[in-house]
């Protein structure tokens, strides 16, 4: 059957990440598989560029899946949204390589984070930042941050989806002001499982002044989960970009 490729964009407040899980749990893969099953009239599984957390949003979640499809890429592409919850949306939906696949063919895959740096609480914003109320140094973030861009073992941050390798290679990591929010930018070609609230938490700890740059230095040298700070929650997350060689 013809290969489909598409972007997905979503709000995750309301399920439990994008995997597929047991009956009862909703999920964002769950609803993509309802939709397009009941359009290709029969059982069809999506594969997805990352498996984002209970709460995590995504601007550019890459999926595919093959289907018999007679008409065009954007009747499919309507018909798919049409039947979506609004919390969903596919977006430059086209037709992919047999061989395409999402997960093992991405190069690069970037995260914002955001931080709603104020005393008082923005309820606007409470499903897409972490409300902050102490003021961060972000010059110091920065410098933490600035240690992270490389190949070496990101073990204090995360853990492996498969296997026990721990070293990613890091293309990106900085802080950016855009009042009244922090705005973390991080881009490599894999990530470990939670890596990303991991550094921001620990990132957070330096810029509220509990932890000095040497301590993320030490923390993030050591290799040793129990190194890394409080976790950062998931809400201030979203899949930004996936990356591919063409």
């Amino acid at each position: 059957m013809p290969r489909y490729r598409a972007l997905v964009a979503y709000d995750g407040t309301a399920y439990v990440g994008f995997q597929r899980q047991r009956p009862g749990h909703i999920t964002i893969q769950g609803e993509l598989e309802r939709v397009i099953s009941q359009l290709a009239q029969h059982p069809t599984t999506i594969i997805g560029a990352g498996r984002t957390d209970s709460g995590v949003h995504a601007l550019g979640q890459t999926i595919c899946f093959d289907m018999d499809w007679r008409h065009s890429s954007q009747a499919l592409e309507n018909a798919i949204n049409v039947n979506l919850p609004a919390d969903i949306a596919v977006y430059q939906l086209s037709h992919a390589a047999p061989t395409f696949h999402p997960r093992y063919d991405a190069r690069r895959r970037a995260y914002r984070y955001v931080i709603y740096n104020e005393p008082v609480r923005q309820p606007l914003l409470r499903h897409y930042s972490w409300h902050v109320k102490r003021p961060l140094d972000v010059e110091a973030m920065n410098e933490a941050a600035a240690l992270l861009p490389g190949v070496q073992d990101f073990a204090t941050f995360g853990q492996p989806p498969q296997g026990n390798n721990t070293v990613r290679e890091l293309f990106t990591a900085f802080w950016q002001r855009e009042e009244p929010l922090l705005v973390f930018t991080i881009e490599a070609n894999a990530f470990l499982y939670r890596m990303v609230r991991s550094i921001v938490g620990s990132l957070k700890a330096v810029g509220e002044g509990r932890w000095r740059v040497t301590d993320f230095q030490e923390a993030l040298a050591a290799a040793d989960r129990s190194r890394c700070a409080a976790v950062a929650p998931p809400q201030g997350l979203t899949l930004a970009s996936v990356t591919y060689t063409e």
